[in-house]
């Protein structure tokens, strides 16, 4: 049986406005200009600064007909720019990709065209390290019901000898001590490396658990043989692959910080909101169409309608977004004024996105936006706005200190410690203790995985 009734409901729904603002907002600077650049060529009403000789006519869209939106099927661009010449900032850099340059290397080998579809196929096989992850009877499989490729093992081991003479070197091991081993029999063969070589093919599990007792006495050497061994091991690439990394992306900040009279001044220099202004030509369209009855006249207005509209609401996003950034960022400098004075970093309090929330009167997650993939300039480098934010701790006297800050000291006390005896956490929780920080030890063990730091059995020297 069929029943009506009235049901209430509440929902919080954000206007189109809001949307374009979030949006832009979450983008960093070269995103930014991009989409710019692109609202310019695709909205004729945008003008970045008026054309010499031309004179600008504000047409309030009250002063337009009240037509049915129409989309036409046709895109017009206008010149983006002023007379003004604009500096270029390169934001790419592209080089060769990873496996478009062992497949350069292939292509200066005499192979049949045979052998050069298995080898290509071995290169697609390997991971992002640079390592060979399968197992070569696995790859004849594949080879045959992917690829359509019929080979056998002895080949298929025979095209990766090939490729792991390529550069660079180590590439196609299928373990860490295949990939050291590759890169030290392209080097000269001085005693190190010899004893090297030596110490990866008959002891790498004692190496590996830094059990050097077992090396010293296994291979009857003197430790000052084995240190200068273990010195020639370490300057080792792990990961070769990664050598060959497609992109490099400056970074390129969106405030600039400089002091004056001792003075903070914080600038937006890459940043500024174009103006909005209808152009003669669209302003002349728009006078001739009042009042005609002919479909292409309203057809005209319905257009520049649609386009002063979305031009105005981008131009108002763009505000929104650059007064979000510069509230917050102000914010952040009036919190962390003493560290932006000195470059101290022992002077960041503990700061989390609910104290700049609070202060700004913003959303937190409005604050998460804005300091995503944001950079800021100053005279003692340039940081991501993440790096100012960090949680805190009491010290022994009661004050709260920033995590920053205990991580810094904890790194001063593993780079002091005696490297033959390195200092456990237990022992690292005392050394803290003695300097006036309450820790816990897997506190301790937290902070040391954040700073790389191994465990102490991994960090003992000969």
């Amino acid at each position: 049986m069929l029943k009506t009734g009235l049901e209430l409901k509440q929902q919080q729904k954000l206007s189109p406005l809001q949307i374009q603002t979030i949006k832009l907002i979450e983008m960093p600077i070269q995103e930014l200009e991009q989409r710019i650049r692109t609202e310019f060529e695709e909205n004729p009403v945008l003008e970045d600064s008026l054309p010499e000789g031309a004179e600008a006519q504000e047409v309030s869209i009250d002063q337009l007909k009240e037509e049915d939106d129409y989309i036409p099927g046709y895109r017009t661009q206008v010149r983006n720019w002023g007379k003004d010449p604009r500096p270029e900032f390169p934001v790419f850099s592209d080089r060769e990709s990873f496996s478009q340059s062992l497949l350069t290397q292939l292509g200066f080998r005499n192979l049949s065209p045979h052998e050069y579809e298995v080898a290509s196929f071995i290169i697609g096989s390997l991971d992002d390290k640079g390592y060979l992850r399968r197992d070569i009877s696995a790859l004849v499989d594949d080879m045959a019901f992917r690829a359509n490729i019929q080979t056998d093992e002895a080949e298929v081991a025979r095209m990766l000898t090939v490729i792991q003479g390529f550069e660079p070197p180590g590439i196609g091991a299928r373990d860490l001590q295949e990939c050291m081993l590759l890169q030290l029999r392209v080097r000269k063969q001085t005693d190190d490396v010899r004893l090297a070589v030596r110490i990866l093919t008959e002891a790498f599990s004692d190496l590996s658990n830094h059990h050097y007792a077992k090396i010293l006495s296994r291979l009857e050497i003197t430790e000052a043989q084995l240190k200068d061994a273990i010195d020639v091991i370490t300057k080792l690439n792990p990961k070769p692959g990664e050598a060959g990394d497609t992109t490099a992306q400056p970074i390129i900040p969106d405030f600039v910080l400089e002091e004056q009279d001792g003075e903070l001044i914080l600038t937006t220099p890459r940043f500024s909101v174009p103006e909005l202004r209808v152009s003669r030509k669209y302003a002349e369209m728009l006078e001739n169409a009042q009042g005609s009855p002919s479909r292409a006249q309203k057809e005209a207005v319905a257009f520049v309608k649609q386009k002063l509209d979305a031009a105005k609401w981008f131009v108002e996003a763009l505000k929104q977004r650059q007064n979000t950034l510069k509230m917050t960022m102000q914010a952040i400098l009036d919190y962390q004024h003493a560290y932006f004075l000195d470059g101290e970093e022992s002077s960041l309090r503990p700061m989390v996105l609910k104290d700049i929330a609070q202060k700004t009167g913003f959303d937190i997650s409005t604050i998460s936006r804005v300091v995503n993939s944001k950079y800021i300039e100053t005279r003692f480098g340039i940081f991501p706005l993440k790096y100012f934010f960090s949680e805190g701790l009491e010290n022994q006297e009661g004050e709260e200190v920033s995590t920053r800050e205990l991580k810094k000291v904890l790194q001063e006390c593993v780079d002091a410690e005696d490297k033959h005896k390195p200092l456990t956490d237990e022992q690292l929780v005392e050394k803290m203790s003695a300097r006036g920080y309450k820790v816990a030890r897997r506190t301790i063990a937290k902070y040391r995985e954040q700073l790389g730091i191994s465990p102490a059995r991994w960090r003992k020297e000969l």
